[in-house]
């Protein structure tokens, strides 16, 4: 059997498996992707329930974030399955699969870092906040992380199907480096995922310390700017899962000399971490977390319960 794990949920390391271990394998992704994409639908259909989500910028970049999770971690478990059940796939489907998980993956640290700047003018700014952060402007703000997103990896795609147009009439193990052989197209990817995260990041550690320094001269509430901070630091840890996946090549290599016999179960962990952990913070960090959005949510969950107990009674 093969199994695979990778950048994006894309990049495919095929070696030998049990037929048992390959089930329990792919029982354990499926079932994790499950359950945090249950979980992400529950906030989901939490948010649309209850009108005062709609008017708060902050839950709507949330939600956003959730939903991106939802569509990347559902491409990185198909991939995943596909290597072992088919091992090759139609080309056009595979490049269509991969464009979704690519601009899914951009779209995570941008997102992120414009929750950073949100909490940011929320603390420092307070009075500008209702003018900078309202719902035009974050709906602005949502569609231009997807026209970047498009933008930084389309072109690649159209690259490929003028160049070689056959190819999407073949079958092929579902790989960018599979696809995407140009030295310059591979060249290009990587400055544009650099300069992704290079500026999230400056922006990341920008609003934590403009929150620190306001937080010390005692303008605001206290208890309000650690909250802020804490919840830098969490974008923070959350963005340093997301950047695992560009050092993927060099950990595989340093596996697969070093520690030949735990290969295959240690690259089994790494996807998981790679791929499944991120997928599972934002619904726990953001959503639980705040007040707001876990009242609410368990007096969903209780209605939830208490109609299926009097549909059972009945």
């Amino acid at each position: 059997m093969n199994s695979s794990s990778g950048q994006n949920g894309s990049s495919y390391i095929r070696y030998s498996d049990s037929f048992s271990t390959a089930i329990a394998k792919n029982l354990t992704i499926a079932l994790l992707g499950i359950s945090i994409n249950y979980l992400n639908g529950t906030l989901i259909h939490t948010f649309r329930k209850h009108q005062v989500f709609y008017h708060n910028p902050r839950y709507i970049l949330f939600i956003h974030l959730v939903v991106n999770d939802m569509i990347q971690l559902t491409t990185a478990i198909t991939l995943f399955v596909s290597s072992y059940v088919f091992y090759t796939i139609n080309t056009f489907l595979c490049c269509f699969i991969l464009t979704v998980a690519v601009f899914t993956s951009l779209n995570t640290p941008m997102n992120l870092a414009v929750m950073a700047v949100e909490c940011y003018i929320a603390v420092c700014f307070p009075l500008q906040h209702p003018q900078l952060c309202n719902i035009k402007n974050i709906y602005i703000v949502i569609g231009c992380m997807w026209a970047l997103s498009i933008l930084s990896f389309l072109p690649d795609t159209f690259f490929l199907a003028a160049t070689d147009p056959a190819l999407f009439f073949s079958t092929v193990v579902c790989e960018m480096t599979q696809l995407f052989q140009n030295p310059i197209m591979i060249k290009k990817r990587e400055v544009i995922f650099a300069m992704y995260l290079v500026g999230v990041w400056l922006i990341l550690i920008y609003s934590y310390i403009q929150i620190f320094l306001v937080a010390r001269s005692a303008k605001i509430n206290n208890s309000d700017a650690k909250k802020a901070r804490n919840t830098i630091l969490l974008h923070s840890f959350q963005l340093l899962l997301c950047m695992l996946t560009y050092v993927y090549f060099t950990v595989q290599q340093l596996v697969l000399i070093l520690f030949p016999r735990i290969y295959i179960h240690f690259m089994f962990v790494w996807y998981i971490l790679l791929q499944i952990l991120p997928r599972f913070l934002s619904p726990i960090v953001y959503g639980l977390r705040d007040n707001m959005f876990r009242k609410h949510l368990k007096k969903h969950l209780s209605c939830t319960t208490t109609h299926k107990v009097s549909a059972c009674r009945r």
